[in-house]
């Protein structure tokens, strides 16, 4: 057998972590790491580009996330690390494409913690200006700290009701949005379906607007991956995984799509209400505390993501000190059997974007962010090739697996096309295009480091008597 089939066969936790999160917490963690600002307040962006067909850009993004999650859940099942797709990876290509995936997500997160800080923060004080943003920033910043740092248990308990928080503002919007539509709201007259072929029909922008639209909210799908690096602290992870990626993939499409029907059913995509699409529906009918609701749970849906990517970004580190790719420092736990050196380590990058942020305000974040933009396809891409190469190596010597990715390989190569056709996309303009080339020149940079270090360690191994 090809000693590196291990991924097909249930690998036990790593030792050094818990396995307290429960399967109510790991399948509303898939929900709630989908369900962000992104939704809330960033849909109309696409609205705007595509028209109507926006609900074409989101059925193939959403479509490439399905394939993706069921290529982390078959791998994960197998074999359920904290270090989830940088591990696949390993395996699959390498140790050097393993620690460069790895690291790379782990700065996507570091930096995105400090814009959902300053975001929270920022949104916050449009309604409730009792303290300056750079305090609200602070104190976000030093309780998800805390809630990382007690236990696995009380972080997986606190992004439940965060998540079911988002989750519930979903379900209630899509509610009101039906009975709007069908002319059930006193005092307020049903808008039909005319917003679908109004205004230059249903593609006014053509097959360019929906391209255009695809690169944009391709990202609104963003976190769902976090999935996999959680599973490994479930007590019967190759369960787990498989019921949270079933239960995750179909409801995200039925929030993501329904959201944006109803949006697109009640506003004219001309419309400038659609720069927050969800208050603007329910403007519509007169509700005039919508704003500040929905402001509100943006806020709520950034907290709940800032949680998330601490824990995912804290999970990774330790995975790669594990391995042999970061300082040993890092793999070190506490009675809880939490990772405190990496939660300290990628909470203290955070903490430095966002005073340099408050110094440097629309500088320093803004490059940060352009930097690691475009990392979530990288990741995506490294699953789904993961998968393929691991998949095959696992049919070939005969060794089950406890999960498996249906429609293997036409299913893996066809999420592998559509990645291709967002890269597309993204190149063809020259704005999305500058974002892809610093995430590329960003990996380029963390594979000669991670090679470099590989030699250094091959040399220093050399020379030990």
């Amino acid at each position: 057998m090809n000693p590196q089939t291990e991924v097909a066969t249930v690998a036990p936790v790593t030792t050094g972590l818990g396995n307290s999160l429960k399967q109510r917490q790991l399948t509303m963690m898939g929900l709630g790491s989908a369900i962000g600002a992104g939704l809330f307040l960033g849909s109309g962006e696409g609205i705007m580009k595509a028209g109507p067909a926006v609900l074409i850009s989101y059925l193939v993004a959403g479509t490439l996330i399905i394939l993706v999650m069921w290529a982390l859940g078959e791998m994960a099942a197998a074999n359920p690390n904290s270090g989830a797709f940088s591990v696949y990876a390993e395996k699959a290509m390498g140790k050097i494409a393993g620690a460069t995936v790895g690291w790379l997500w782990w700065l996507q997160l570091v930096v995105v913690i400090a814009a959902e800080a300053l975001g929270a923060a920022a949104l916050l004080v449009t309604i409730w200006p009792v303290l300056p943003v750079w305090a609200l920033t602070l104190i976000f910043m030093v309780v998800f700290t805390a809630v990382n740092l007690t236990s696995v248990k009380n972080y997986g308990e606190f992004e439940f009701w965060f998540a079911l928080l988002k989750v519930s503002a979903i379900v209630l919007f899509l509610l009101f949005g039906i009975a709007l539509l069908l002319g059930l709201i006193p005092g307020t007259t049903s808008p039909g379906l005319g917003n679908f072929v109004n205004n230059g029909g249903f593609a006014p922008n053509g097959m360019a607007g929906i391209a255009t639209a695809l690169f944009v909210v391709a990202f609104a799908f963003g976190g769902t991956e976090i999935v996999a690096v959680a599973a490994a602290e479930t007590p019967n992870p190759e369960r787990s995984v498989g019921v949270a990626v079933r239960t995750v993939v179909w409801r995200i499409l039925v929030f993501y799509v329904g959201s944006v029907f109803v949006i697109i059913a009640v506003l004219p995509w001309t419309s400038k209400a659609l720069l927050s699409p969800f208050a603007g529906v329910l403007n519509v009918a007169g509700l005039q505390w919508a704003g500040t609701v929905i402001t509100l749970v943006a806020v709520a849906a950034l907290l709940s993501a800032l949680n998330a990517n601490l824990y995912g970004a804290s999970r990774m580190i330790y995975s790669l000190a594990e391995r042999g790719e970061a300082p040993r420092l890092f793999a070190r736990t506490n009675t809880r059997r939490v990772p405190v050196p990496a939660v300290a380590m990628s909470v203290a990058f955070g903490f430095v974007t966002v005073v340099l942020e408050i110094l440097y305000p629309d500088t320093v974040l803004k490059a940060l962010l352009n930097l690691v933009g475009s990392t979530c396809l990288i990741i995506w891409g490294s699953a789904l090739l993961s998968q393929f190469i691991l998949r095959r190596r696992a049919d070939s010597d005969g060794t089950p697996l406890p999960l498996r990715m249906p429609g293997f390989p036409y299913l893996s190569i066809a999420g592998l096309v559509l990645l291709a056709a967002i890269f597309a996309v993204g190149f063809s303009d020259p704005t999305s295009a500058k974002q892809l080339l610093s995430t590329f020149s960003l990996v380029v940079v963390i594979a000669l480091l991670s090679h470099f270090s590989h030699r250094r360690q091959k040399a220093r191994a050399a020379a030990q008597p």
